[in-house]
């Protein structure tokens, strides 16, 4: 999760099939420095427009919290959830798997008990939904996925992370280090230099905080995925 967007890569040794809604995009390749592995590989690709920056709108925009930091312990305060209350975030359009850059930003399902602590909650479920509506684009195209493995800011939310697995039925990984993406780049840079001995060494590095099972019962989290699918089709043609 970065803070204007994340994205979910899923990678193999063979050439893709892409599901709908996604990319296919080549992941690494690793040449003499793979060893035993296969030393190609292509990734499947899932990319949100808004995902961190929808914390930012609360902040700046709304002034609901004053620090990012808050928006968990804000949404633990609303003792049933979002109680209904949908975000979509589309606020420069929908990215996969809608692909719809007509979208706009909407809140649906307010009622009168919807406050600063409903939306709140509605926000940590959005980041979690956009990121289910993918592993199911996945599922679809016959891809078992074993887990998803966090990183980034909105990461350090382990009610995300419940809420992730749960939508996305999946067991949720988050890593001592949150920072993937230049850690990546970083050993592989020393893979190559030869600072890295091999593939085993560097897959060693990946030390796990926290992991978070689904509920073995998905009802009332498909429930709130169905209302905010509902919702996002109503964001449709608005530019």
């Amino acid at each position: 999760y970065g803070t204007g967007a994340f994205v979910l890569a899923h990678a193999g040794s063979q050439r893709p099939v892409v599901p709908d809604g996604l990319v296919a995009s080549v992941a690494w390749d690793l040449g003499e420095h793979a060893g035993d592995h296969d030393p190609f590989a292509y990734c499947f690709e899932g990319s949100a427009f808004i995902a961190g920056a929808a914390i930012q709108w609360l902040r700046d925009q709304l002034g609901i919290i004053e620090h990012a930091a808050e928006l968990e312990g804000l949404a633990a305060q609303a003792a049933m959830g979002a109680e209904g209350l949908s975000l979509i975030p589309a606020f420069v359009g929908l990215g996969s798997p809608f692909w719809d850059d007509s979208a706009r930003g909407a809140l649906v399902g307010i009622t009168r008990g919807s406050g600063r602590a409903q939306l709140a909650s509605a926000t940590i479920d959005a980041l979690a939904f956009e990121v289910a509506a993918m592993t199911r684009a996945m599922a679809s195209a016959g891809i078992a996925l074993d887990e998803l493995r966090l990183d980034g800011g909105a990461s350090v939310m382990d009610t995300l992370a419940a809420r992730l697995a749960d939508a996305a039925q999946l067991t949720v990984v988050r890593p001592t280090s949150l920072e993937t993406t230049a850690t990546g780049a970083g050993l592989l840079a020393g893979l190559a230099e030869g600072v890295v001995g091999s593939l085993e060494e560097l897959s060693a590095t990946y030390e796990i905080d926290t992991t978070r099972h689904p509920d073995p019962d998905p009802t009332l989290s498909e429930l709130g995925y169905q209302a905010w699918i509902d919702a996002l089709e109503r964001t449709r043609n608005w530019a």
